[in-house]
């Protein structure tokens, strides 16, 4: 199967120019709820991904003291998120887990008492289902 087969146009990326603002960045990002987007000359040639984290340590470096102060004062609990990722009990189904990577960039893996065991990564998703491709391809 070729890569073409998966393919989402141009024309339906929502992506920036190198020329975009930071700020233009984050409204965009806001809006379409990325974590990450495709940066484009004016050209239209790929250049790059600009990402969230990115984003948040252009912010630190450039606002320095004032940063530092907000943050000492702001506790995580007070952070809205712009996701809830789900957990999975640790004798959960693959198909599940496999479910969730698709929104998630890893899967958080809990006890029968909802104690954090550990995660699983999209990484790791991602070599389960080539390996299992190609030996059914094989």
């Amino acid at each position: 199967m070729n890569l073409a087969f998966f393919l989402t146009p141009k024309a339906d990326v929502i992506h920036i120019t190198s020329h975009s603002t930071l700020r233009q960045a984050m409204e965009k990002m806001e809006i379409y709820r990325f974590a990450a987007v495709p940066i484009l000359d004016d050209e239209g040639r790929y250049v790059g991904t600009l990402t969230e984290g990115d984003i948040l340590w252009a912010i630190k470096r450039s606002m320095r003291e004032r940063w530092i102060e907000a943050a000492e004062e702001t506790r995580v609990s007070d952070v809205e998120r712009r996701t809830n990722n789900r957990a999975m009990p640790i004798g959960a189904e693959i198909e599940d887990v496999i479910r969730l990577t698709v929104d998630q960039n890893f899967v958080p893996v809990v006890d029968d008492r909802g104690v954090f065991v550990g995660i699983v990564r999209r990484s790791s998703i991602i070599e389960y289902c080539m390996r299992n491709l190609v030996t059914i391809a094989g």
